[in-house]
Protein backbone atom coordinates (compact mmCIF):
# COMPACT_ATOMS: atom_id res chain seq x y z
CA UNK A 1 0.00 0.00 0.00
CA UNK A 2 1.41 3.39 -1.04
CA UNK A 3 1.41 6.11 1.43
CA UNK A 4 0.68 9.01 -1.82
CA UNK A 5 -2.52 10.80 -2.54
CA UNK A 6 -4.53 8.48 -4.79
CA UNK A 7 -7.09 10.61 -7.03
CA UNK A 8 -10.11 8.96 -8.16
CA UNK A 9 -13.05 10.12 -10.15
CA UNK A 10 -16.77 9.26 -9.17
CA UNK A 11 -19.84 9.94 -10.35
CA UNK A 12 -22.98 9.80 -8.90
CA UNK A 13 -26.97 9.92 -9.84
CA UNK A 14 -28.79 11.19 -6.20
CA UNK A 15 -32.17 12.23 -5.40
CA UNK A 16 -32.18 15.97 -5.97
CA UNK A 17 -33.25 17.32 -2.13
CA UNK A 18 -31.45 18.85 0.88
CA UNK A 19 -28.94 17.44 2.87
CA UNK A 20 -28.00 14.52 0.33
CA UNK A 21 -24.64 16.62 -0.33
CA UNK A 22 -23.74 17.08 3.60
CA UNK A 23 -24.48 13.19 3.85
CA UNK A 24 -22.14 12.73 1.14
CA UNK A 25 -19.23 14.71 2.35
CA UNK A 26 -20.17 13.41 5.87
CA UNK A 27 -19.07 9.76 4.35
CA UNK A 28 -15.64 11.37 2.61
CA UNK A 29 -14.81 13.10 6.19
CA UNK A 30 -15.05 9.92 8.17
CA UNK A 31 -12.93 8.09 5.79
CA UNK A 32 -10.24 10.27 5.39
CA UNK A 33 -11.41 11.47 2.03
CA UNK A 34 -10.44 15.07 0.24
CA UNK A 35 -13.17 16.73 -2.43
CA UNK A 36 -10.61 17.85 -4.86
CA UNK A 37 -13.55 19.29 -7.37
CA UNK A 38 -17.21 18.78 -7.07
CA UNK A 39 -19.85 19.31 -10.12
CA UNK A 40 -23.59 18.81 -9.65
CA UNK A 41 -26.56 19.40 -11.52
CA UNK A 42 -30.00 18.48 -12.53
CA UNK A 43 -29.82 15.28 -14.44
CA UNK A 44 -31.95 13.81 -17.37
CA UNK A 45 -34.57 12.14 -14.97
CA UNK A 46 -36.61 14.77 -12.88
CA UNK A 47 -35.99 14.96 -9.14
CA UNK A 48 -32.36 13.52 -9.28
CA UNK A 49 -28.89 14.90 -9.88
CA UNK A 50 -25.74 13.47 -11.19
CA UNK A 51 -22.27 14.62 -9.19
CA UNK A 52 -18.96 14.46 -10.63
CA UNK A 53 -16.19 13.82 -7.42
CA UNK A 54 -12.62 14.09 -7.84
CA UNK A 55 -11.46 12.81 -4.83
CA UNK A 56 -7.75 12.05 -3.34
CA UNK A 57 -6.49 10.22 -0.26
CA UNK A 58 -5.17 7.43 1.16
CA UNK A 59 -5.29 4.36 -1.37
CA UNK A 60 -7.02 2.48 1.25
CA UNK A 61 -9.34 5.56 1.42
CA UNK A 62 -10.23 6.03 -2.05
CA UNK A 63 -9.86 2.64 -3.21
CA UNK A 64 -13.80 0.99 -2.39
CA UNK A 65 -15.46 5.04 -1.78
CA UNK A 66 -17.88 3.93 -4.55
CA UNK A 67 -19.16 1.57 -2.89
CA UNK A 68 -19.95 3.10 0.19
CA UNK A 69 -21.81 6.02 -1.63
CA UNK A 70 -24.24 2.83 -2.78
CA UNK A 71 -24.77 2.26 0.79
CA UNK A 72 -26.24 6.03 1.58
CA UNK A 73 -30.06 6.17 1.06
CA UNK A 74 -30.02 8.93 -1.35
CA UNK A 75 -27.19 7.40 -3.83
CA UNK A 76 -29.27 5.61 -6.53
CA UNK A 77 -26.07 4.61 -8.40
CA UNK A 78 -22.13 5.60 -7.82
CA UNK A 79 -19.44 4.19 -10.21
CA UNK A 80 -15.80 4.96 -9.82
CA UNK A 81 -15.29 5.52 -13.37
CA UNK A 82 -11.07 6.33 -12.88
CA UNK A 83 -9.91 3.39 -15.11
CA UNK A 84 -13.00 3.84 -17.31
CA UNK A 85 -12.84 5.19 -20.51
CA UNK A 86 -14.28 8.51 -20.01
CA UNK A 87 -15.18 12.03 -21.57
CA UNK A 88 -14.31 15.03 -19.08
CA UNK A 89 -13.98 18.14 -19.23
CA UNK A 90 -13.77 21.31 -17.03
CA UNK A 91 -14.97 24.97 -17.18
CA UNK A 92 -13.81 28.39 -16.27
CA UNK A 93 -14.46 31.61 -16.55
CA UNK A 94 -11.74 34.14 -16.60
CA UNK A 95 -11.75 37.51 -15.89
CA UNK A 96 -8.60 39.77 -16.83
CA UNK A 97 -7.38 43.06 -16.97
CA UNK A 98 -7.65 44.81 -20.96
CA UNK A 99 -6.74 47.84 -21.92
CA UNK A 100 -7.61 48.63 -25.34
CA UNK A 101 -4.71 48.66 -26.94
CA UNK A 102 -4.04 45.11 -25.23
CA UNK A 103 -7.20 43.97 -26.48
CA UNK A 104 -6.41 42.74 -30.47
CA UNK A 105 -3.32 41.00 -28.50
CA UNK A 106 -5.67 39.15 -26.18
CA UNK A 107 -8.26 38.48 -27.94
CA UNK A 108 -5.90 36.72 -30.90
CA UNK A 109 -4.52 34.15 -27.74
CA UNK A 110 -8.44 33.53 -27.35
CA UNK A 111 -8.80 32.58 -30.71
CA UNK A 112 -5.85 30.28 -30.66
CA UNK A 113 -7.32 28.73 -27.36
CA UNK A 114 -10.58 28.70 -28.96
CA UNK A 115 -12.05 30.39 -26.21
CA UNK A 116 -15.61 32.24 -26.12
CA UNK A 117 -15.41 35.73 -25.13
CA UNK A 118 -18.43 36.19 -23.01
CA UNK A 119 -18.16 39.87 -21.48
CA UNK A 120 -16.02 43.01 -22.36
CA UNK A 121 -15.63 45.74 -20.22
CA UNK A 122 -13.56 49.29 -20.75
CA UNK A 123 -10.38 47.80 -18.52
CA UNK A 124 -11.39 43.80 -18.52
CA UNK A 125 -12.08 41.16 -20.54
CA UNK A 126 -14.40 37.71 -19.43
CA UNK A 127 -13.52 34.39 -21.16
CA UNK A 128 -15.06 30.89 -21.13
CA UNK A 129 -12.85 27.86 -21.26
CA UNK A 130 -14.11 24.68 -21.51
CA UNK A 131 -11.03 21.32 -21.82
CA UNK A 132 -8.59 19.75 -19.79
CA UNK A 133 -6.88 21.13 -16.66
CA UNK A 134 -3.71 21.94 -18.52
CA UNK A 135 -5.37 23.78 -21.17
CA UNK A 136 -6.96 26.19 -18.59
CA UNK A 137 -3.68 26.42 -16.74
CA UNK A 138 -1.98 27.55 -19.78
CA UNK A 139 -4.58 29.96 -21.13
CA UNK A 140 -4.55 31.35 -17.68
CA UNK A 141 -0.65 31.33 -17.36
CA UNK A 142 -0.65 33.48 -20.93
CA UNK A 143 -3.29 35.98 -19.32
CA UNK A 144 -1.10 36.49 -16.40
CA UNK A 145 1.09 38.95 -18.09
CA UNK A 146 -2.26 40.76 -18.61
CA UNK A 147 -3.05 40.61 -15.05
CA UNK A 148 -5.86 37.50 -13.97
CA UNK A 149 -8.48 39.09 -12.15
CA UNK A 150 -10.49 36.55 -10.95
CA UNK A 151 -10.64 32.33 -11.98
CA UNK A 152 -13.66 30.12 -11.40
CA UNK A 153 -13.87 26.74 -12.24
CA UNK A 154 -15.74 23.68 -12.03
CA UNK A 155 -13.75 21.11 -11.56
CA UNK A 156 -13.81 17.98 -13.58
CA UNK A 157 -17.70 16.80 -14.70
CA UNK A 158 -17.17 13.44 -16.59
CA UNK A 159 -19.24 10.56 -18.34
CA UNK A 160 -18.51 7.07 -19.98
CA UNK A 161 -17.94 6.90 -23.30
Amino acid sequence: MSQGIHRRTIIALVHDKPGVLARISGLFRRRGVNIESLAVGHSEQIGFSRMTFVVGGAENSVQNISSQLNKLIDVVDASDISDKNIVWRELALIKAKCNQSQRVEILELSRVFRVNVVDVGINNITFELAGGKSKIDSFVELLDQYGVLEVMRTGRIATLR
